[in-house]
């Protein structure tokens, strides 16, 4: 009886036994497919927390890249405007004053040559004209309501951002620009004579009549037009709708072509740089301002004493 029980039993115990066999054969082989599995998941998990922290720091990086500069999104001229507007300056008041005035003013005299300090009278009070001219057209073309003083003069509220400290950088920076372009351009080009062969006849003829009314014209009236027009209205309306870069270089480009100097080209580019940069960076025309005079005292300077 026990033998027949055993006998019975046995094939359910063989039974059991093949199935605990399989089940204890295959389970290693799940454990690895799921370690396979956890380690894929966790390659992945890597993966997107490695493409997070970098796009964190990639937006870290151009929120930083933003902040430098501190010039208002909203501007007192429509966006569509701008380029008219400055056309309108460039065609009928830039060109026109500045590259004919003196032959207007020659032949209302009836010299054909002028003496030095009629030249630079004549310079300085073209160049009032301009400015007076440039702010009518920015005031009749702004929108209603709109404070072009106040704008212009900018409103930094970060007490880091002193525009005494960035005209002081750019100063430094454009000298030191200028003297290592002079040595490189000698170097490859050969020793050459001043430029600005207006500035210099003036100079060279009567300096101590002509110096006071140079530096009336150079140190002032010119940085306070070309700033305005430039900076004020120009990169800050670009600045409205592109980055503070591209605005700065395209600006920087069309102020380098507004003087028709091909030698000077560069150079003016690369002073357009450092001017927008520093208005960027202070929102007020004062760093822009200061900085171009100086480096226009310094020009005055050299020429002086060559």
């Amino acid at each position: 009886m026990i033998s027949l029980v055993a006998t019975a039993l046995s094939p359910q115990i063989a039974g059991s036994s093949v199935s605990a066999n399989v089940t204890l054969s295959s389970f290693p082989r799940s454990s690895l497919r799921a370690q396979a599995a956890f380690r894929n998941l966790q390659s992945r998990a890597s993966s997107r927390s490695l493409f997070r922290r970098l796009c964190s720091e990639n937006n870290h990086g151009d929120e930083q890249a933003d902040a430098f500069s501190v010039l208002p999104s909203s501007i007192p001229w429509d966006n569509e405007d701008v380029w008219s507007i400055f056309a309108a300056y460039f065609f009928i008041l830039h060109v026109p004053l500045s590259f004919g005035g003196l032959s207007i003013v020659a032949s209302i005299l009836h010299e054909p040559d002028l003496d030095p300090l009629t030249m630079v009278v004549s310079l300085s009070t073209l160049q009032v004209i301009e400015y007076a001219g440039a702010l009518t057209l920015l005031y009749y073309n702004a929108k209603r309501k709109s404070n072009l003083c106040s704008f212009f003069l900018g409103k930094t509220s970060l007490e880091e951002r002193s525009w005494v400290t960035a005209s002081a950088v750019g100063i430094g920076s454009l000298i030191g620009m200028m003297f290592l372009s002079s040595i490189v351009a000698d170097m490859l080009l050969g020793p050459k004579d001043v430029n600005n062969l207006i500035l210099k006849d003036m100079l060279s003829k009567s300096p101590l009549s002509t110096m006071p009314p140079c530096f009336f014209l150079y140190c002032l009236i010119t940085p306070l037009l070309e700033e305005t027009v430039y900076r004020g209205f120009l990169l800050s309306s670009l600045a409205s709708t592109k980055k503070w870069w591209q605005a700065i270089i395209f600006s920087s480009f069309i102020f380098s072509i507004g003087h028709f100097s091909g030698e000077n080209f560069l150079q003016l580019f690369l002073v357009g740089c450092v001017l927008g940069s520093a208005y960027c960076w202070t929102g007020q025309l004062a760093s822009c301002f200061t900085i171009h005079s100086m480096y226009n005292a310094t020009i005055l300077l050299i020429t002086f004493l060559s």
